[in-house]
């Protein structure tokens, strides 16, 4: 579980509740308008539909779990795993890596041992894999991007519903009792909107973006160690190539790390 994602959401809505626990006068039941939340989550969602193929917002919900459960891989010990695979190809050769193979967990690496066991050349084991980082990057931007128009048409139809609550307002002037309750009304279609998009679509939206990247550093790492373990590069200098991704505490093998 992504704990920081975990408390940033339930930091965000107690702070919302207690806000209105403590505000003056204020009670919960004065913020619950289903006509407004209709419009909002509503519209929203009609938008997106259009915007997108129905297959990509269905996989809204499987890719917005990625946000609170995601397990990102230690940088460190990937360089140090691709380190200890060069040794053995420098030691054993290239075909001794098949043997090492069922301790390895990640499958991009997998990928690029086996095509360079089978003796793939390196432009190709390149192509591939730099294809396959291509291929999962679309995949990651769709999800993406379903997210962030959700909060972006999430502001402007909150807008639309403090709109018509304002229009439903003014033709019922003769009556001044309901202005005021008819304004927050209008009021709160704004709130929602603001809530659902700042505090659910767009941080989802951005940590997805945060784990995507993270994940293209491993990918592009292991790119590199791969290439330089089928060139017969020394462990050590495959070692300080990798390093330069990392900052100097936390690179594999360096003073601070141990």
């Amino acid at each position: 579980m992504d704990i920081a994602s975990t408390v940033g959401m339930v930091m965000g809505v107690s702070v919302l509740v207690m806000a209105i626990m403590i505000a003056p006068g204020a009670s919960f039941g004065a913020f619950i308008d289903y006509p407004s939340l209709m419009v909002v989550g509503g519209g929203a969602v009609a938008a997106v539909l259009i915007c997108f193929p129905l297959k990509s917002f269905l996989n809204t919900a499987r890719v917005a779990k990625n946000v609170f459960f995601n397990r990102q891989e230690s940088i460190t010990e990937l360089i140090e795993q691709i380190v200890s695979l060069a040794e053995t190809a420098r030691r054993d050769g290239l075909l001794a890596l098949e043997g090492r193979l069922e301790d390895v967990s990640n499958p991009f690496i997998i990928l690029g041992v086996q095509m360079a066991v089978d003796g793939t050349r390196p432009e190709i084991i390149e192509s591939v894999m730099r294809t396959e980082m291509d291929g999962i990057a679309t995949r990651h931007k769709n999800g993406k991007n379903v997210l962030d128009q959700m909060g972006r048409f999430a502001p402007a139809f909150g807008m639309i519903g403090t709109l018509m609550g304002l229009i439903i307002m003014l033709g019922n002037m003769d009556d001044p009792a309901a202005i005021g309750p008819g304004m927050a009304v209008a009021l709160i279609t704004t709130m929602y909107g603001a809530i659902f998009s700042n505090l659910f679509c767009l941080p989802f939206a951005e940590k997805l973006g945060f784990i995507h990247r993270h994940e293209q550093l491993a990918m592009e790492i292991i790119v590199r160690g791969i290439m330089g373990i089928q060139s017969g590069d020394n462990p050590r200098v495959i070692e300080q190539k990798l390093n330069t991704f990392v900052p100097p505490h936390q690179r594999a093998g360096s003073q601070e790390a141990a």
